[in-house]
């Protein structure tokens, strides 16, 4: 089984003969904008757009290879991570369907992520690309069942409450029993930490609370979300899967408890909502309560357990744990590549007036540490970055592949070279080419730091922290406004040293990190910016 780390990216091209059916779609590279294809399936046209691969962002996606028996919400699922899903048309005899998300930054994200995690359904490959529509225009009476299961999607999205009355099969996401998941590892080769669970079910949501512990000579979790519907994503998404390259798979189900009562934060146990929580003597923090729905619940699955006699052993030392951890949250939903892998990344289409060693130091440094940047010579719009290892560099490209630096949009590949040459001493190269292995800003430095747990894509919502008590919510505004954007929301942190900000854009968001993250705020406090998944 494919694990979600080990899988290899497949080039995101744009179909050029997207088959439809059922639908009118508008095209703006089209003159058969209009027509509207039946969808009794003798008629399907192919449907000739624009015949350039240039994979041109699109907020609709063309999916392909579908296995013949997978329903809307299967296809639905694979979007929700990334935004709201607003239209979807299933081509089931084509094995294909388009999908529709509410913005093309939500469409751009998520084709950046499958480039890098090849998507799979019902264990097999499936191929997403652009599609040459800029919206999807369905008949709602020739797509009812799909458009019944998207209003269902977005019911349980919007109030959390059951749906009544709504004619959805039952395959159609219906609110989930617990917003609680009771998570099995089998084949644990690698130490899983309670910061790696974080990392990977962060995706679908905000993690709340999670709790370890060992049963059966099994490790085994407890993880609370916010909203059921987002434990149901999870479960959707990532049960079955593995964490690292052919082991420590994930065996998920909805734990019968609707809510967990953790007593400490440490490395067993962590409630999100709770920093003030006591980190107790690093015991598991089980209530008697909770202990014994455990023994209950397990009773009742009746899940095979499959013992790994001393498979912890080996990296039972918590540096050696605090460095694999690091190392997982680093790759998470990474194709498999080993740290080894290649580490420098070709970045083109950059703005050669405004790009600077510098500002890309800070932009990279987000997902990795970067250690070495050249600016190429003779093509200035493009540069060479090298990171510390091959998954900061593919976590690198795909969060700021297609994402707008300085007004331009930026391409990030994978350079055939293996590092950054400096040049030789005594060469005046115009301060093309800066060595930053030394640079105290590396967010990676330590294993297990807990950056690993907040790497997010590009958003207009950023989080501030290390500010000082003198610093206020006005100052930070000015400050912000002076990148050239609009802040649109602020909001301190309870104990006022962290705080969201948001932006009127992404690439707004961008812009203010790369000018203010490390500004000096004065009482020896410099600013730290990153990415929120939040928004306020």
């Amino acid at each position: 089984m494919d694990g979600i780390v080990t899988d290899v990216a497949v080039g995101v091209k744009r179909g050029s003969d997207e088959l439809l059916s059922g639908s009118v779609l508008n095209s703006p590279n089209s003159n058969m904008s209009s027509m509207v294809v039946t969808a009794n399936g003798n008629d399907n046209k192919k449907f000739k757009g624009d015949d350039k691969m240039d994979g041109a962002p699109s907020r609709v996606l063309h999916i392909r290879k579908l296995p013949g028996e997978v329903t809307e919400t299967e296809v639905i699922a694979l979007g929700l991570p990334f935004g709201k899903v607003t239209n979807i048309l299933m081509l089931k005899g084509k094995n294909q369907a388009f999908l529709e998300l509410a913005t093309e930054e939500a469409a751009i994200t998520m084709v950046n992520y499958y480039s890098a995690v090849t998507p799979h359904l019902r264990n097999q490959p499936i191929y997403i690309q652009y599609s040459n529509h800029k919206e999807l225009k369905t008949d709602n009476t020739l797509n009812q069942r799909a458009q019944a299961v998207l209003q269902a999607v977005t019911a349980v999205q919007t109030t959390n409450t059951p749906i009544s009355g709504t004619a959805v099969s039952e395959s159609a996401v219906t609110p989930a029993q617990s917003p609680v998941l009771r998570i099995i590892i089998d084949n644990m080769y690698y130490p899983v930490t309670l910061d790696v669970l974080h990392q990977i079910f962060s995706k679908f949501g905000a993690v709340l609370k999670i709790i370890t512990f060992t049963k059966n000579n099994q490790f085994q979790a407890l993880l609370q979300y916010g909203d059921p519907v987002n434990a149901q994503q999870a479960k959707l998404a990532l049960d079955g899967q593995n964490i690292y390259n052919a082991c420590c798979t994930l065996r998920i189900d909805f734990s019968k408890l609707v809510n967990l009562n953790v007593k400490y934060n440490n490395d067993k146990s962590r409630d999100y909502t709770r920093p003030d929580l006591p980190s107790g003597d690093g015991q598991p923090a089980l209530d008697p309560a909770i202990a014994a729905a455990f023994a209950k619940e397990t009773s009742l699955l009746g899940l095979p357990v499959a013992a790994v006699p001393g498979a912890l052993s080996p990296l039972a030392i918590p540096n050696a744990a605090a460095a694999a951890a690091a190392a997982a949250a680093g790759r998470v939903g990474m194709p498999g590549v080993s740290a080894g892998g290649n580490t420098v990344l070709l970045v083109s289409n950059l703005n050669e007036e405004m790009v600077t060693p510098q500002s890309l130091f800070t932009l990279f440094g987000v997902y990795g540490d970067v250690q070495r940047v050249k600016i190429l010579y003779n093509k200035k719009d493009s540069a060479l970055i090298q990171m510390a290892d091959g998954n900061q560099s593919q976590l690198a490209m795909s969060h700021l592949n297609g994402q707008k630096m300085y007004g331009k949009i930026i391409r990030v590949t994978l350079s055939k070279h293996q590092t950054v040459q400096l040049p030789r001493e005594g060469l005046d190269d115009q301060g093309l080419t800066k060595d930053f292995g030394n640079s105290p800003l590396h967010r990676f430095k330590k294993p297990g730091s807990k950056n690993f747990q907040n790497i997010f894509p590009p958003s207009a919502t950023l989080h501030l922290s290390n500010i000082p008590p003198s610093v206020a919510e006005d100052d930070l505004r000015t400050l912000f406004a002076n990148t050239g954007g609009t802040v649109k929301a602020f909001k301190f942190f309870q104990d006022h040293k962290m705080a969201l900000l948001q932006m009127s854009t992404v690439e707004e968001a961008i812009q203010a990190l790369i000018d203010l993250h490390n500004y000096n705020l004065g009482e020896n406090h410099h600013l730290r910016v990153s990415f929120s998944k939040s928004t306020i």
